[in-house]
């Protein structure tokens, strides 16, 4: 077998706590992993040290003058990784990730895939998912890791499903056929979009499920609504809910049409009025959407501390 060439890359942002744990947990990976040749730190203009600590790393640091958040980032990173290097794959990460030590090589074990990633487990209950997964064929979604796993079979793996940007790898094939990151996402549905993006280009992606990245809360994911029977991902920040309305807007009507826009618009409208009311909030969504139709990638700026 050909060992394919691996360059990791992490984009941060003001983040530097979370960093010191990874940037040394992909050193130990990339002594124990054949094929990881470079771990890439895009900075997001931090202020927090994180740019001084970085110099003194073993890693290639690319310093963005502004904070481009998550979408510029990886914008930068997979750009960098695909013109400026050699790789065969690009290992993607945000800053607060932590892959086990045999992730990648668990992940490298996969030969015929473009777009593949790890479970994403909460750090502080491993048996939990941080992001819920709507498993192929149906409509039922899972929290727990016991359920992918037993969906995962003898294989260890789930075509169709991955959770982008948290410890995936995408081929250099793939990269270079549907360009980069959306970097005007700014945060929220960029990932989503890129996979969506893949999906349409007809990429081979799946879900490794002994494979694992450990990962803090991420809130009110997946808050189950109407009874039940579907569920509407709540964050407290302003920021993120606003570029989570405007960016699910626009994915949804450009991959899946009118209906599923409106199928969205309705779940906001009965999660903000009746599942967890805040008008506010409702307000914020309606704004973003409003925004997401115009084309208009601005308004997050608003809610930029």
């Amino acid at each position: 077998m050909v060992q394919r060439t691996v360059v990791a890359v992490v984009v941060t942002y003001n983040r530097l706590a979370l960093l010191k744990r990874l940037v040394p947990r992909l050193t130990e990976i990339g002594r124990q992993t054949p094929g990881l040749t470079e771990v890439v730190v895009v900075e997001n203009a931090s202020t927090d040290g994180t740019t001084a600590w970085l110099a003194r790393q073993p890693v290639t640091t690319r310093s963005l003058p502004g904070n481009r958040g998550g979408a510029g980032g990886f914008h930068e990173g997979v750009r960098y990784a695909i013109e400026e290097t050699d790789a065969d794959l690009v290992w993607l990460m945000d800053d607060d990730g932590l892959p086990d030590p045999d992730c990648l090589a668990t992940l490298l074990t996969e030969t015929d895939l473009d777009f593949w990633g790890p479970m994403v487990v909460d750090e502080e209950d491993a048996e939990r998912l941080v992001f819920p997964i709507r498993l192929p064929g149906g409509t039922k979604v899972v929290h727990r890791l016991a359920d992918v796993e037993a969906a995962g079979g003898e294989r260890r793996r789930i075509d169709e499903i991955v959770i982008p940007f948290n410890g995936v790898l995408v081929t250099r094939a793939l990269a270079e056929r549907i360009g980069y990151p959306r970097e005007e996402f700014f945060i929220w549905g960029d990932d989503h979009e890129y996979r969506l993006r893949a999906e349409q280009a007809g990429a081979r992606i799946a879900t490794r499920t002994d494979a694992v990245v450990r990962h803090p809360s991420v809130g009110r994911l997946g808050t189950p609504m109407m009874g039940g029977r579907t569920t509407y991902n709540h964050s407290p920040s302003d920021l993120k809910g606003y570029c989570m309305a405007r960016n699910n807007t626009v994915n949804l009507r450009t991959y899946r049409g009118w209906p599923h826009v409106l199928a969205f618009w309705v779940k906001t409208i009965w999660f903000y009025l009746v599942t967890h009311r805040d008008l506010r909030r409702l307000a914020l969504s309606a704004r973003a959407v409003v925004a997401g139709l115009r084309g208009d990638f601005t308004g997050h700026r608003r809610y930029l501390s």
